[in-house]
């Protein structure tokens, strides 16, 4: 079931589903997850944009570690960034190509759940035409 709350990432390694608050708009993005002291275990931030892009990112002001998870806009983990360093200002490229999700969630989460490059997130914001794993069943 796709919910705005929540996503679901699916691979060979198993399932996840992550609570999560959604930045889609140009000062949520900013913000992000700055200054957040904790998160719960299965919960994350997901950014979407308007149409697919380059996308990096940076820890300023952000104090916790976090994984990050660049999706294509068919919902593909094509990069992870493990382990970010909380307040660190360097660039974290997902890659040139044009991307149009960040998921953000605990740092360690992905190596502790065997998330890897590849797999696919479904979410309601995704564009279910072109979705490898879209909300309703093909």
């Amino acid at each position: 079931m796709c919910a705005p709350s929540q996503v679901d990432l699916r691979g060979d390694w198993g399932n996840a589903r992550f609570a999560v608050e959604i930045a889609d708009d140009g000062a949520e993005r900013a913000r992000g997850l700055m200054f957040r002291e904790s998160m719960p275990t299965m919960s994350g931030m997901l950014f979407i944009y308007e149409r697919p892009q380059p996308l990096a990112f940076w820890m300023r002001n952000t104090l916790i570690p976090l994984d990050m998870l660049f999706v294509d806009d068919t919902g593909t983990v094509v990069k992870i960034h493990k382990n970010a360093v909380p307040l660190d200002e360097t660039s974290l490229s997902g890659g040139p190509d044009p991307l149009l999700a960040v998921l953000e969630v605990n740092g360690g989460m992905t190596t502790r759940l065997g998330i890897t490059e590849g797999s696919q997130l479904r979410h309601p914001f995704m564009p279910q035409d072109v979705a490898a794993w879209p909300c309703v069943a093909q």
